[in-house]
């Protein structure tokens, strides 16, 4: 069969009212493709979005493929759709055009001089996997919020959640939600004391700051106090019909009284109450059953999520091996102040 070629065109979301009019009605948009958040990404890190489409200047866009540019002299320069998203799919109609766009991107990518660009596809869409070698899968979580909350809850698994959300009640938990300066003060730092405990340093505060400040109530956190101290707190995100789980973290010595099932219980129920379908659990490595058992202990449905890149993953850079067990050794016994500026000088290096 021969394929017309297809005319693209590259257009900055962050400008381009067209864009947010697609992601409000492309079927496959998803929180990470909203204008806040590629703002956010970009005012926290440079990264420059760009969208690929077949509508020239001042037509209504039909589809569009966002990227951002990373640039870094530590991990090279790439295109990534997109950084810091679990998964991101490209907003394209006709099947037919899968594979020009992703010829444009191979090309790009040689023009560019960049190292590789990665897609993170949600759904598999054959040309793009024709054209792109798979690179890293990982598990995808996604609850289902259509069955009434009887049901939900019966759903939950008996000992490991139900039992430990009856524990919470019971200990008179107090919850709040929002984004109050007292709240973002106190999830980031049940952040700092969780991604220590991983070895890991947190986020910088102002990706969160910019976070709030562009998606507004978008953005939500959710946290709960056992005797007035902050013990679990989780950071959602909204789009449509989908509630996005993006952070969780919580201080391990209150772990007994079961803040973090807790807080999935009330977002299931608020969620519901508020309209959403569904609430996407985000990714979990294959290789941390522990992750992967605990999303599925809320009675959510997995799937492979499979990332793609070109050059393939024997061109894989030091944005994949900064994460060492020496570097974790070294995260895990920093000071909380030099924990922070470690994870200022290296997320900017690694989305």
């Amino acid at each position: 069969m021969c394929l017309i070629s297809l005319t693209l065109h590259v257009t900055n979301p962050l400008a381009d009212d067209r864009w947010e009019e697609l992601v409000a009605r492309h079927p496959q948009a998803s929180a990470f493709h909203q204008r806040s958040w590629l703002k956010a990404l970009y005012l926290t890190y440079g990264y420059e979005p760009f969208v690929v489409t077949t509508a020239p200047p001042g037509e209504r866009l039909r589809n569009g493929l966002v990227l951002c540019r990373v640039s870094s002299w530590l991990t090279g320069n790439r295109l990534v759709s997109l950084p810091f998203a679990d998964h991101c799919d490209p907003l394209l109609d006709e099947p037919s055009d899968y594979r020009q766009f992703a010829d444009w991107l191979i090309e790009e990518c040689m023009r560019g001089c960049y190292k590789y660009v990665e897609l993170r596809p949600l759904e598999i869409v054959q040309e793009f996997t024709n054209a792109l070698p798979e690179d890293r899968s990982y598990y995808f979580h996604e609850l289902d919020l259509r069955p009434n909350l009887e049901q939900l809850f019966r759903s939950l698994h008996k000992d490991s959640i139900q039992r430990r959300i009856r524990r919470a009640e019971k200990a008179q938990l107090s919850y709040e939600r929002g984004w109050s300066d007292q709240l973002v003060r106190d999830f980031y730092c049940l952040l700092s004391m969780t991604r220590r405990r991983h070895r890991l340093p947190p986020q910088p505060r102002t990706w969160f700051r910019n976070l709030f400040a562009c998606m507004g109530d978008q953005v939500q956190i959710r946290l709960v106090r056992n005797a007035g101290t902050a013990i679990a707190a989780m950071l959602t995100l909204h789009h449509k019909n989908c509630v996005v789980y993006k952070y969780g973290c919580s201080d391990e010595r209150h772990h007994n009284v079961g803040g973090m099932p807790f807080l999935f219980w009330k977002l299931m129920e608020e969620s519901k109450a508020a309209g959403a379908e569904r609430i996407d659990f985000g990714r979990s490595d294959r290789e941390n059953p522990g992750l992967v058992a605990f999303k599925d202990k809320f009675g959510t449905s997995r799937k492979t999520l499979t990332y793609y890149r070109h050059p393939g993953s024997a061109n894989r850079t030091a944005s994949a091996k900064w994460d060492t067990h020496a570097s974790k050794l070294l995260l895990s016994v920093l000071p909380n102040a030099l924990l922070s500026t470690a994870g200022r000088a290296f997320y900017k290096h690694i989305g």
